[in-house]
């Protein structure tokens, strides 16, 4: 079967499905947000709306990039709309971090533009032509205790208040997202006071370290693709180079199948509500292999990529390491 006639069949939109992941999402979004607020003070209700606010948060910014690529609603005008609406709620300002996005899916697996990626990656040649503080920051960088929840905390909170690539892409369009910001947690505040934006803020703070946790599991692992032109394999990039995580049924509705992120590379026109589908109807001679929740985990020891063994491997030992340079 050639996979790109199997993938065309999954990219019809419907309204209906797209309405209800769309707004179903939103209801889940504020409903957990309320009770987390108002029940602070009991532990067993709040810590569980705290952890599904989180996970509603990750949605939304899902929902938000299958609209960047005019993939959840049947029409441009209903996605462009639909995005920018998701924008105070996902930290992403939607025009910029669109064409950012489209960068990324341009050059995914080519060394030569690793910038457009979301998580940089050194090679193993660089990482022995590196000097002691180059080694050092790339180490705490590629750490998942610094990654995590310091790059969450970064990305979502700082770098997305000013993207990169504003000036090409839309300068007014991040001023004004910013200040929906504000005016979202000011209301937050006029309604629940400090309590409600601390609950608010760390919610959002767990759900941004949930999605740096899939974002570095989309692309950093054993058997993703790196390669240079001319012999850079598109194809072979976003089937390759992109992980297919089976973290079970449950998981991927939560996080509208951001999992299945190679069939979503290869063809980003296919709804998040078919991506499923469109997966797991794979023939068996073409199916990717999927990767478990305990391999994810170890591929977080795998930080450079090795461009003779084409694969991605851990930190050299100390008995392996190349002299530090000067």
């Amino acid at each position: 079967m050639n996979l790109r006639e199997h993938t065309r069949k999954y990219c019809d939109k419907d309204n209906r499905l797209a309405s209800l992941s769309y707004f179903g999402t939103f209801a889940v979004y504020f409903t957990s947000l309320y009770f987390a607020i108002t029940q602070i003070e009991v532990w067993y209700i709040a810590a569980p709306m705290i952890l599904i606010h989180a996970f509603s948060a990750v949605r939304l910014y899902v929902l938000q990039h299958d609209c960047g690529h005019h993939s959840l609603f049947e029409t441009r005008q209903q996605n462009e709309w639909a995005g920018h609406s998701l924008s105070p709620f996902t930290f992403a300002p939607f025009e910029v971090m669109k064409q950012n996005h489209n960068l990324h899916h341009a050059n995914i697996g080519n060394l030569e533009h690793r910038e457009t990626g979301e998580i940089h990656t050194m090679t193993l040649r660089e990482w022995n032509d590196a000097g002691f503080w180059q080694r050092l920051q790339y180490r705490l960088y590629r750490n998942p205790f610094v990654l995590v929840p310091l790059g969450s905390l970064f990305t979502y909170f700082i770098r997305y208040r000013w993207p990169k690539n504003t000036t090409l892409f839309g300068v007014q369009g991040v001023l004004l997202h910013n200040l929906v910001i504000a005016a979202y947690i000011g209301s937050l505040y006029a309604l629940f006071g400090w309590t409600g934006v601390l609950v608010w803020l760390g919610a959002s703070f767990l759900g941004g370290m949930i999605g740096v946790f899939l974002v570095y599991l989309q692309h950093n692992f054993e058997d993703t693709y790196w390669d240079r032109r001319p012999d850079l394999d598109p194809q072979v990039a976003a089937l390759q180079g992109s992980s297919c995580l089976d973290f079970g049924w449950a998981f991927d509705h939560i996080v509208a199948c951001i999992t299945l992120h190679d069939i979503h590379h290869f063809n980003a026109r296919i709804p998040s509500y078919r991506l499923r589908a469109c997966h797991y109807a794979l023939p068996n001679d073409i199916a990717p292999r999927r990767i478990k929740f305990p391999e994810a985990v170890r591929a977080l020891n795998l930080k450079l990529w090795d461009e003779d063994q084409q694969r991605l491997v851990p930190f050299p030992s100390s008995g392996q390491a190349a002299p530090l340079n000067a």
